[in-house]
């Protein structure tokens, strides 16, 4: 088993659909000892049942990124508890609903602040609490979505955040390189997630990639889970500071592929439904 003695935190589980979820039982699966993290007293019940698949224990933890006293709090449990740890999921992404909807322009700027925060800053600042407990070959993988590189209708200011995301990625990965530590992301395909609810006219963008993708399908959790617990293994020792696209190939397209009816004429063969 690739992850045999690999001990690590998971933050951002919401149910068994998150991307976090499958990344955590492909890392529980290759032999790796997990705890897992929760936002509020209503998440802590619903993961209670995760955490027990997940083998925890009792290492279930509050940890709201936008209180920093709850990321210092964390630090202290996972070193009490663990010990040294050798891995950080980092699954956290928020943007207030106004940043979601309507013209990109009409942003509110408390909305963009909320959003880079959560989604950014956060990564940043757990690196920066948590490195003194990391071992000196230890890897951070955060999560992030094609949306952050090119236009993605309704993404709005989640892309303008993933860009950021991805961006810090590549600086953490230089500056935490000499401390022994990879930093990368996953970029994933559209999913059905609880956080996918929150992205208008999803259910076409999850048809729309399926079927133009070169795999003609999506991915699944347990896709991105392995390949999460790839970059999180030493199998992936020599990479630091990449965007893996998990996505089924979509990612390559720059139009979408054609057919050609029997008069030779091009044709996308496909209606949306």
């Amino acid at each position: 088993m690739v992850m045999k003695g690999k001990k690590g935190v998971i933050l951002g589980i919401a149910n068994k659909k998150s991307i976090a979820y499958g990344i955590a039982k492909a890392c529980r699966e290759q032999g790796a000892e997990v705890a897992i993290t929760f936002l509020n007293e209503r998440f802590e019940k619903k993961l209670a049942p995760i955490a027990t698949e997940l083998e925890c224990g009792t290492r279930l933890y509050p940890c709201d990124v936008s209180k920093p006293e709850e990321i210092s709090a964390l630090r202290e449990s996972l070193a009490r508890d663990m010990g040294e740890i050798d891995f950080i999921v980092h699954s956290i992404a928020f943007a207030p609903k106004e940043g979601l909807s309507g013209r990109f322009v009409d942003t509110p700027k408390s909305a963009f602040g909320i959003s880079m925060e959560i989604s950014v800053y956060s990564l940043i600042e757990i690196a920066r609490e948590l490195r003194p407990i990391m071992s000196d070959s230890s890897s951070i993988l955060t999560l992030s979505y094609y949306g952050g590189v090119k236009y993605v209708p309704n993404y709005n200011l989640m892309g303008v955040a993933k860009a950021a995301l991805e961006m810090t990625v590549k600086y953490l990965a230089e500056d935490l390189g000499r401390d022994g530590i990879r930093v990368n992301a996953i970029s994933a395909g559209p999913i059905k997630t609880l956080a996918a609810a929150g992205i208008s006219d999803f259910s076409f963008l999850l048809k729309w990639n399926g079927h133009h993708s070169p795999l003609k399908s999506n991915v699944t959790i347990d896709q991105v889970g392995n390949s999460g617990m790839y970059l999180l293994s030493d199998l992936s020792s020599g990479v630091t500071g990449e965007i893996h696209y998990v996505d089924a190939g979509y990612n390559i397209m720059g139009m979408p592929a054609v057919n050609f009816d029997e008069n030779g004429k091009p044709t996308i063969a496909w209606n949306g439904e």
